[in-house]
């Protein structure tokens, strides 16, 4: 398709903060099931809480870049990959290839699918993980509006989950285990600072990739945001269902406003408002989710003498749980663990198909029209969880491999568009509207420390 140029309309009024929640649900809701839920918790258990600083400074990084995602598309009304695609054609084929290939190994479903398999007796669950992604194609596909019904389904998820793990961890932790955690917030471990000897670095990356959404997923948040109508993003419209939605107007072209000194002010109330909305639901709400379940996990299982070898640690925490409680404590929690990776998963698979199919309709090569992009979409989905299947089917199961490997991957994809949406902000955009020097500050950093990690994980595994 062809890239129209950017329209000139006028700004809307910035929405009120309650009527903005909602994608920040989404965004979080990507990284609870292989950060906060498996990876985190893991190295707790294996580690010890030392290494918890790791995942905050992660989430922050991760807020800064997610509302440098949101900046763009609050001002133009357009994806991220769009702007790019402006600026060099040939990225969308990048993007293309870095989400698929990360994010096409179903680690987290196969965890989900584990945990599940252990309620009914099931050691070989292959079969279930593959009944449970084809349960997701079937949810995204009969949903009416795509964004709602991704929206509400992780609310709920995180409704329920979040509020479950705080109330366990207060009531096990001990007041060691709340030293240890302080401790591990500046870096201090038992016998070690910031990194314990014998930590992979892989796997250290990975849970730093991890500690929210990871990878190109991040960028999604200027879909999420366009279609929930932030700024300019009112005129773009929405992905409905083919069976069930009424079909709206897409455009992936967004639109600008002239900056006149109303237009400035009023932009610093949709900044100031979104930049509230994602530090509560993201960072806030991310924060103590992943280090309630560190924390629960140490808990229950360090130095237990339990096996904590791939994701046997949840199973380990849930019969630490049990035994400290009632039995049906620690089967809540591996239910509320299966259910958050499940969830997870299902909104990998929509972020991941919207970002392809947005690429494969900007790809220069490809004479797509706008008009085809739910039809894109869904072809995009069920590919992807067909491709999940052959996965199975050819043996790869084990789902703590299969996260690692993902997230691998996706540190480097970091490393990139980092780089890509901090040159497209100052490139861009009118200078009043710019990233002020903090948020370029923070950004580099972000650029530098993800991209040194994924390098030194490539070196050392080529070794």
């Amino acid at each position: 398709m062809i890239i129209k140029p950017l329209q000139t309309k006028e700004l809307p009024k910035a929405l009120s903060l309650r009527k903005l929640i909602g994608p920040s649900f989404i965004i979080l809701g990507l990284g609870l099931g292989s950060g906060e839920v498996i990876l985190w918790p893991y190295l707790a258990s294996n580690y010890g809480l030392g290494i918890i600083w790791g995942a905050l400074l992660g989430l922050t990084f991760q807020f800064i870049m997610n509302m440098e995602i949101e900046r763009y598309a609050l001002v133009h009304g357009e994806s991220v990959f769009t702007g790019l695609a402006r600026k060099l054609k040939w990225l969308p084929v990048w993007f293309i290839i870095s989400t698929f290939l990360p994010w096409v190994w179903p680690g987290i479903i196969a965890s989900s699918a584990k945990i599940f398999g252990s309620f009914f007796g099931i050691t070989e669950t292959s079969y279930l993980a593959m009944a449970f992604l084809i349960l997701i194609g079937l949810i995204l596909s009969f949903g009416p509006v795509l964004y709602k019904t991704v929206e509400n389904f992780q609310k709920i998820l995180i409704g329920i989950g979040v509020p479950s793990i705080f109330i366990l961890s207060i009531i096990l932790a001990k007041q060691e285990h709340w030293v240890a955690l302080i401790k591990g917030i500046v870096g201090q471990g038992e016998g070690y600072s910031f990194l314990p000897a014998g930590l992979p670095i892989a796997s250290f990356l990975a849970a730093l990739a991890y500690a929210g959404a990871g990878g190109n997923l991040n960028i999604a948040q200027s879909l999420y945001i366009k279609e929930k109508g932030y700024g300019m993003g009112k005129y773009a419209g929405r992905i409905t269902s083919l069976l069930t939605g009424k079909a709206e107007n897409i455009s992936l072209s967004g639109a600008k406003f002239e900056p006149t000194r109303d237009n400035i002010k009023e932009f610093k109330r949709w900044w100031k408002n979104v930049n509230i909305e994602h530090f509560v639901v993201f960072w806030l709400t991310g924060s103590i989710t992943i280090v309630l379940l560190a924390l629960l996990s140490y808990t229950t299982t360090f130095g237990s003498g339990a096996d904590t070898s791939d994701i046997n640690f949840l199973f380990a925490e849930a019969e630490a749980i049990s035994s400290r409680l009632i039995p049906f404590a620690g089967t809540f929690f591996l239910l509320v663990a299966g259910l958050m990776l499940f969830g997870t998963q299902l909104t990998v698979f929509d972020a991941t198909s919207r970002i392809i199919s947005e690429n494969v309709l900007l790809s220069p090569k490809l004479s797509l029209s706008e008009k085809q992009l739910p039809k894109v979409y869904y072809t995009i989905l069920w590919i992807q969880i067909i491709t999940g299947i052959l996965i199975f089917a050819f043996g790869f199961t084990q789902p703590l491999q299969l996260v690692i490997l993902a997230a691998v991957l996706n540190a480097f994809a970091m490393f990139i568009h980092v780089g890509l949406t901090l040159w497209l902000n100052l490139s861009s955009l009118d200078k009043q509207i710019r990233p002020v020097s903090l948020r370029i500050i923070a950004m580099l950093l972000a650029f530098m420390f993800y991209g040194g990690f994924s390098i030194y994980t490539i070196i050392t595994n080529i070794k």
